[in-house]
Order: C-alpha cells, then structure tokens, then sequence
C-alpha cells in the first residue's frame, strides 16, 4: 500500500485523492540541504507527532507522538552526529522547531527520507505535514487538516510513499 504523489498538487492512496502542494522549486533526485525542492524516490513513513495541547490524539495505526516544546529537527549540517533527526532544542545546534505558533506542524509526518546511510547537507526535516493556503513548502508535502486526518486513518506503518 503506497501513497503516490501523482503530480504536483494530487496525492493519492487507494481510492482517496488529496490536494496537495510540495516545494517550492519542486521535484529533485538529488536534494540539497536547502533547495527548497521535494526528492524524489520511495520512501518510509515515520511516527504520528502531533499537538495535544490543540488536538486529541489522532485515529491512526501509526505511533503517535506529541510534540512538546522542546522538539526540534536538526538540519545542522555542522552537526554529523543529529543531523536529520529529532532533537531536545538545543542554542547551539541548528534545527526545525516542531512546536510552533502557526498550525503547520499540528501533525506530521517524517517522510523516511535520508535518514538509513546519512548524506550531510542531503537534505532534513521532509515531512506530511498541515497547510491552510496551499502555499508552496520548503521540500514537505503539505495538506489541509481535513484530509491529513483521513489519510492517518487509512494508512498503516507499512505504507510507503512514492514521490515521482
């Protein structure tokens, strides 16, 4: 079972189709660390997190996470040793805040992208996560609240993503 992104503002799985959008310079094979571009391959999903203080905790088969206010996403590429992962915020280490004042970040989803064999400065912090304007991403793909929480309900940890 694959979501398949099917073009560049429709995302697909089984019989459900979602709008969507992705970066803002679009598709890549091989991603920078900041380009702006969403890579392109077949990946695995990550964990649920998700906001608890804004939201109950979602209907999903994946692991739900919530997200405090010391959760970050290390897109250091100073730092070998976090790059690419969840970190405790930390001054030092360059990172993603995950808990933030607008709503992006109510759910998401890490998209397994870059995370086995670590390629520093490859590209961090690619997430499924929530848009309400469909403005273009830094690299994620995005989704309105309405259907992000559809698509938890229908996808399991085995379901994968091809992004093409």
């Amino acid at each position: 079972m694959t979501i398949v992104l099917k073009n560049k503002e429709t995302l697909v799985f089984e019989d459900f189709i979602f709008q969507c959008v992705i970066g803002k310079k679009g598709l890549v094979k091989k991603k920078i660390e900041g380009d702006k571009k969403t890579p392109i391959g077949k990946f695995s999903l990550g964990n649920v997190y998700y906001r608890k203080d804004r939201h109950p905790k979602p209907i999903t088969k994946l692991k739900c996470i919530p997200i405090n206010k010391n959760m970050g996403w290390c897109d250091d590429i100073r730092n070998k040793r976090n790059y690419n992962k969840l970190i405790k915020v930390n001054k030092t280490i360059k990172h993603e805040k995950l808990f933030r004042k607008d709503h992006k970040y109510d759910f998401l989803i890490p998209i397994n992208y870059n995370t086995k064999k670590i390629k520093i400065g490859g590209g961090s912090a690619i997430f499924i996560h929530l848009t309400n304007n469909f403005k273009p991403t830094l690299g994620c793909i995005a989704l309105n609240k309405k259907d992000f929480l559809i698509l938890l309900k229908v996808i399991k940890r085995t379901t994968k993503i091809t992004i093409s």
